[in-house]
């Protein structure tokens, strides 16, 4: 396990939507470098950039056309090495995306592939024997090629699926083993892109839909063998360099496979939905909701297992949001937002945080589909920075925005919060210091639950010598608890201690020692 990683907070980067240097009216490398100061200055001392692999942004750079080019629009590979070489010495680390499981139907893999003559890339890809066979139970698409045959995609229509080969067989004459060497040289091919940005000096990356390999793999045998096969070449040749899976099964992603942290994302009914996005308005049921009325019980009951089978072996990362689901303040209101906050970079793992949500910025409805985004368009709109042209995001015309910035009135910006003591940004800027002040509250440090009652608030957890109580609801709290000796070390809101009991106030949040 790399030992920077330990003590790591890291800053998600949506590159088209932090800041435009060039007024083109969209995101850039060189813009991520003139804000690494920024980022350090919150406290985070890694960075996840989404990607700028040149594409033809079908699904807004997920549809990779080719993995070792950067694309023209943030710049060139010199600026990408000037963002590398300017983090490190910041003493900050550079992850990037990677994107295994499928390519842009324009990357020269497929063009290839897709020809009627064989050639070293027919296999590269998943095509059925014929344009008459399309079996309902694989996702197709049919009749768009010289080749006769249709073939499997994983997500839209133009991110073919590269082929790791299907762990259970059901129609021999197309579909392979992952043995086969065919599947063999694709992740041959996977490894070769990964030693290019690791021999230019990226610190890892984090891996998209890293469990979508190989197919009918249900319980994912044949995906894992190949990841741990990838963990192996870092342990051997890149021992510093760490891998981060978007899979959010800690059990299957960071024991069988090797990686070294997974996503805790939102999915349906796991702990992460009831904590954070377990309903809107009147009714969300979330354990941090404004009126909150959530379980606590929702959430340990998935993540204790999780953690305690992962944790010896990685981390799992809680995320304040990303770039595929609206952003918090679509369910809870800025109060409550801070004491997720202070939740999350309390508690063991290594967390995320997604650019603007230091400082509430808001998820946009109803906003046109901007490169595959459909729903997930409102969580990627433009940085705000300060009270200048486009919330200082870029110096282009309005219409030339890579998407619109937050029209209202009181749009939240990192100028009028900074020095702000009650503000989101002060608020998330203090817990982070926290975390990196105490080893305690670093990613390795034991968790123990202190309180939690079904239906009931608050939530009392313990990390080495401090004692952590969360209070989203609107009722003080009290407990029984001997607190003598016992000294605060943060809070938000109200709470009152005596000789024997901690009476937390409602939106309230505190940690002693």
């Amino acid at each position: 396990m790399p030992a920077w990683l330990k003590n790591s907070v890291f800053y998600e980067v949506y590159p088209q939507s932090f800041l435009d240097t060039n007024s083109d009216g969209i995101g850039d490398l060189c813009g991520i470098t003139i804000k690494l100061d920024y980022i350090k200055d919150l406290g985070c001392n890694a960075v996840w950039i989404n990607p700028i692999f040149d594409s033809p942004f079908m699904d807004a750079g997920y549809d990779v056309r080719d993995y070792k080019k950067i694309a023209a629009r943030y710049g060139s590979m010199s600026d990408f090495e000037k963002l590398l070489e300017e983090a490190h010495k910041r003493d900050m680390k550079i992850i990037i995306d990677l994107v295994p499981g499928h390519t842009s139907d324009t990357h020269e893999w497929f063009l290839e592939s897709k020809k009627a003559d064989k050639n070293e890339y027919t296999d590269r890809y998943i095509f059925t024997n014929s344009t008459w066979e399309a079996p309902p139970e694989y996702k197709l698409v049919c009749g768009m090629c010289e080749r006769d045959g249709n073939y499997m995609v994983n997500f839209f229509s133009s991110q073919p699926a590269l082929n790791y080969g299907f762990h259970n067989i059901t129609h021999p004459s197309w579909q392979k083993s992952p043995d086969d060497c065919e599947c063999i040289k694709t992740v041959d091919a996977m490894k070769d892109i990964m030693r290019f940005w690791l021999d230019k000096g990226v610190d890892g990356f984090r891996v998209d839909m890293a469990d979508s390999l190989v197919k009918n793999d249900d319980e994912k045998i044949a995906t894992a063998k190949i990841w741990r096969g990838i963990r192996q070449m870092f342990d051997e040749d890149y021992k510093d360099r760490v891998l981060i899976s978007e899979w959010s099964d800690p059990m299957k992603a960071i024991v069988n496979s090797g990686f070294h942290a997974d996503f805790y994302l939102d999915h349906p009914h796991n702990g992460y939905h009831y904590l954070f996005r377990n309903g809107r308005g009147e009714e969300n049921k979330s354990f941090f909701a404004d009126h909150a009325k959530g379980n606590i019980k929702d959430f340990l009951n998935d993540y204790i297992p999780a953690y305690e089978c992962s944790k010896n072996k990685g981390y799992i990362s809680f995320i304040t949001n990303n770039h595929d689901m609206p952003r918090a303040p679509f369910y809870m209101s800025d109060d409550i937002i801070k004491l997720s906050h202070a939740f999350m970079m309390t508690m063991p793992g290594v967390p995320f945080i997604y650019y603007g949500d230091e400082i509430g910025m808001r998820y946009i409805e109803n906003l046109k589909s901007k490169e595959g985004g459909y729903s997930r368009t409102g969580a990627r709109t433009p940085m705000q920075w300060n009270s200048e042209k486009n919330l200082g995001f870029s110096d282009a015309d309005s219409d030339m925005l890579y998407l619109p910035i937050d029209k209202s009135e009181d749009a939240p910006t990192v100028l009028c919060q900074q020095g702000v003591s009650s503000s989101i940004y002060e608020n998330l800027k203090a817990v982070i210091a926290l975390r990196r002040q105490y080893p305690e509250l670093s990613n390795d440090s034991e968790f123990e639950v202190v309180y939690a009652k079904e239906n009931e608030y608050p939530f009392v957890y313990k990390r080495g010598e401090f004692i952590i109580f969360v209070n989203p609801s609107d009722d003080k709290k009290t407990l029984n608890f001997a607190s003598n000796g016992k000294s605060e070390i943060y809070s938000i809101g109200k709470y009152e201690m005596t000789s024997s009991s901690v009476t937390i106030g409602d939106r309230s949040f505190l940690i002693i020692r």
